[in-house]
C-alpha cells in the first residue's frame, strides 16, 4: 500500500509541474513525459528510503 501511494502522489505532481513548466516555455502539455518520469521518480524514491537505516544513530561521546 505504501508504494500505491508513493506512486500516486508521485504522478500527481510529477503532471502538475509537466504542466507549468510547459506553460512556462509555451509548449503543448504532454502526459506520457509526465508519466514516464513519474515512474522514474517513484523507482528512485523507493530505492532511496531502502538504502536509508532505520535504526537511531548511536550516542557519541
Amino acid at each position: 500500500m505504501r508504494l500505491f501511494w508513493t506512486f500516486f502522489w508521485t504522478f500527481l505532481l510529477v503532471q502538475m509541474a509537466t504542466y507549468v513548466m510547459g506553460s512556462m516555455q509555451g509548449i503543448s502539455y504532454d502526459f506520457t513525459t509526465g508519466a514516464i518520469i513519474s515512474v522514474v521518480a517513484t523507482i528512485l524514491i523507493v530505492v532511496v528510503a531502502a538504502l536509508i537505516p532505520d535504526e537511531p544513530a548511536g550516542h557519541h561521546h
